[in-house]
């Protein structure tokens, strides 16, 4: 076989793995970690690029069809920013590929050595700011599969099974990866909800926080109150990210006097705003307090985040990223690991929080703009992997 078929070969092997490992299927999750392989057997600096394309455009597939339904455009926009968020994860692999060796043993090995040291900093720098922020699609992601919980020794487990793919001895690497793939599939079990908490999911589109009347707020307290009711000793009640709009003093009020005479927790999303911009928040509420409970360390970038305008003079108006801010929270004597939106899809704080070694999962988002595409359901894969891995509760709220 020629060398142009093979290198044809393996940028179609690395969009199906991409397409398959990114499907929103918790299982399927493992098959993201072929594609080590096939960037490390490319021939050349500029196939490797191709194939290292090929599987983070086809994992984030749906991101131009969620930005034109966010800016209810046409998919140009989409296209354009699905290329622009793609260019520091192929950079960077093109950057750090190795050409396979084809001397003797001696410079096999030390070729080994090199390219698993690459891939071992491809890995890193996919995790972490900057590259990390659009470091979609990552394959360690894939740990919480292969080894559930095995917490911090199963993603080392697989950060070196990842590594062995890209030498002379991946044929044992994918051994082991599909042994274990076959044990996960046949004995996997979704991560339990955490006893005494429950989610409440909304279908209100996009106009979700964008109705700050009475009424709204009232409706949706009606609607807690009673699915606590219908539950079993519920004690904490989780609202998706923005469900609240706006958090004022009158709307913290009218939440605190709507829970009067209930014992309930309701952790729920808002937005804080000032001159300078404004934070994507979850809030905690019971009759007696309220409290700003967790400000994102991750907004979505582009359409939250947009540092360039401070850059440009223009001032703030974006989401405030606090990057490695407060990666843990406490609700209820329990010690908290919250997530909102874009930081499920990401890897480093999803890792900060898991440091402070919280006991439940807590995961919100609002998925109106992502109709007829795959994204809640690969945020939510990619948090019960999370959970999975480290053997936590996890409790989910969606808006779609």
């Amino acid at each position: 076989m020629t060398d142009r078929w093979k290198s044809i070969l393996l940028i179609i092997g690395a969009i199906a793995s991409g397409w398959a490992g990114w499907s929103g299927e918790v299982l399927l999750l493992p098959l993201a970690m072929v594609f080590p392989f096939l960037w490390s057997t490319a021939r050349s600096r500029p196939i490797a690029a191709l194939v290292a394309a090929g599987y983070f455009l086809a994992a984030s597939r749906g991101l131009p069809q969620g930005v034109a339904n966010f800016y209810a455009a046409d998919l140009w926009p989409g296209l354009l920013l699905w290329m622009v968020a793609s260019a520091s994860f192929v950079v960077v692999h093109a950057v750090l590929w190795k050409k396979p060796c084809g001397g003797g043993s001696s410079g096999k090995r030390g070729t080994d050595a090199a390219r698993a040291l690459c891939y071992l900093m491809v890995m890193v720098l996919m995790a972490l700011p900057p590259f990390g922020i659009t470091g979609w699609a990552h394959p360690l992601t894939a740990a919480g599969v292969l080894f559930p919980g095995w917490g911090w020794w199963g993603l080392g487990a697989t950060a070196i099974l990842l590594v062995v793919m890209t030498g002379r001895r991946w044929q044992i690497a994918v051994a082991v990866l599909g042994g274990l793939y076959v044990w996960s599939a046949t004995n996997w079990t979704p991560p339990k909800l955490a006893a005494g908490w429950m989610s409440v999911d909304l279908k209100q589109g996009a106009e979700l926080g964008r109705n700050g009347s009475l009424q709204y707020h009232s409706d949706l307290i009606a609607r807690v109150l009673k699915s606590a009711e219908a539950g079993e000793d519920v004690r904490v009640v989780v609202l998706p990210e923005s469900a609240l709009g706006l958090w004022t003093p009158t709307v913290a009020r009218v939440w605190q006097e709507g829970l009067r005479g209930s014992s309930l927790t309701v952790i729920a999303g808002a937005a804080v705003i000032d001159p300078r911009g404004y934070d994507n928040v979850m809030v905690a509420i019971s009759a007696d307090a309220t409290k700003v409970l967790y400000r994102e360390r991750m907004p979505v970038p582009g359409s939250m985040w947009q540092p360039w305008l401070q850059w440009i003079g223009r001032g703030g108006g974006g989401a405030r990223a606090d990057f490695f801010a407060n990666p843990v929270v406490e609700v209820d004597d329990f010690k908290v690991a919250p997530l909102i939106c874009y930081e499920q899809l990401i890897l480093w704080p999803v890792l900060q929080s898991m440091l402070h070694s919280p006991e439940v999962i807590v995961a919100v988002g609002n998925g109106w703009w992502t109709e007829n595409t795959s994204i809640v359901d690969i945020q939510k894969a990619s948090v019960t992997a999370w959970a999975g891995l480290f053997g936590l509760p996890v409790v989910m709220a969606f808006n779609i």
